[in-house]
């Protein structure tokens, strides 16, 4: 049954103060009630499905007939003209039985899923394919995150491969060049460990300027591990369970200009905020499912929240701000958003696991500017 909203007779009263709320635009309404909205729009109608944003058709382009994506765990905009995607691997379309709202299946551990080919490619602002990294297929089994470093001029690429206790991964972290040659391993591929030189369940990585780096160690050890740029183990902290500064199922992280390490404990429904010393500084409960952190340029952290399928923008002190999203499988929905990044021109990514696809938005004409996700800091605006 459709959902219906339903505004109450009795809300409404008599009087010139009814009149007026009666004459109220509709649209100065929605947007007093949700601050996501476009501020200053003066079009008509509309569902804001997708925010501020118009899903861009076919992207990435398909590439082979009668198939689709898969579980998509990672995308990154090194460009607008070269974008990588991570993804488990293809199925075919007819085995997909992924349409509808809500869908009928989802795309995670997807019985039909083929590993071999296109695990990791990069295409154009258009989709078009431009590379496929098919000599490291082999490597990935849960690939999970894909990131670059701001800092980094030679940008070098980094996968990050783990998962739970529901399935097999590598339990690895990969550095490679720009152009797919492996010049870093961390981990034992497929050894769960929890020491200086093994992962349980790697999830993310964040960057510091001189080249030092943490990675979210969180499935099933819950601790961040900082290791400097030649990967070598420096420290860590965290121990998984439940209480202030511990973490279940640390799913994502990112570092401001302070230092200061924002952890998506995703287990517990929260984010939890360090300092470059890991004593605790903050938390915010609430958060029902957060998969993806990125403080942007302008000073917020925006949560991609699985749970509510929402991108969600706080200020630096926990403070909402603004949500959108809709849960759906057509394209400008969410299902599962597991990854985000932003281009030099504003273009949103998105990676979906459940969802199993990647999706590119680009910003409509005349929204507002506060709602949309702004680029991650430090890299080009």
């Amino acid at each position: 049954m459709a959902r219906r909203h339903v505004l109450s007779v009795g809300a409404i009263t008599t009087g010139a103060f009814g009149i007026l709320l009666l004459l109220q635009p509709i649209g100065s309404a929605q947007q007093a009630s949700d601050p996501g909205r476009p501020g200053a729009s003066t079009a008509k109608g509309g569902d804001y499905v997708s925010g501020p944003y118009e899903v861009a058709p076919n992207w990435p382009q398909p590439l082979i007939p009668d198939w689709t994506w898969g579980r998509t765990g990672g995308v990154w905009a090194e460009s607008p003209d070269r974008v990588f995607v991570l993804q488990t691997g293809m199925i075919p379309t007819a085995k997909r039985n992924g349409g509808g709202n809500p869908p009928k299946m989802h795309a995670v551990d997807h019985p039909d899923t083929d590993t071999t080919k296109y695990r990791m490619f990069i295409v154009d602002r258009n989709g078009k394919l431009l590379e496929s990294w098919e000599q490291h297929n082999k490597l990935f089994v849960h690939p999970h995150s894909i990131k670059q470093s701001p800092y980094d001029p030679e940008k070098h690429v980094w996968v990050i491969d783990g998962r739970s206790e529901s399935g097999k991964c590598a339990e690895s972290v990969w550095k490679f060049t720009r152009d797919g040659k492996l010049v870093m391993t961390l981990g034992e591929h497929g050894v769960p460990g929890n020491d200086k030189t093994h992962f349980a369940g790697p999830t993310d990585i964040a960057f510091l300027p001189n080249g030092d780096f943490y990675i979210a160690d969180g499935y099933k050890n819950g601790r961040v591990v900082k290791f400097n740029k030649d990967g070598k183990y420096i420290s860590e902290f965290g121990t998984r369970g439940r209480a202030p500064g511990q973490f279940t199922q640390i799913h994502g992280i990112a570092v401001d200009k302070q230092g200061r390490i924002y952890t998506a404990d995703r287990g517990n429904s929260r984010i939890q905020v360090f300092d470059a010393n890991y004593k605790l500084l903050d938390i915010w409960p609430n958060v029902d499912f957060p998969m993806d952190l990125a403080i942007t340029n302008d000073g917020f952290l925006w949560v991609a929240d699985g749970g509510v399928n929402k991108m969600l923008k706080f200020d630096l002190n926990g403070k909402l701000l603004s949500a959108w999203g809709t849960f759906g499988n057509q394209p400008g929905r969410l299902w599962g958003t597991h990854r985000i990044s932003v281009d030099s021109e504003g273009n949103l990514y998105t990676a979906e696991v459940w969802g199993g696809r990647a999706q590119k938005f680009v910003p409509k004409k005349g929204a507002d500017p506060s709602a949309m996700v702004g680029t991650f800091m430090d890299f080009k605006k």
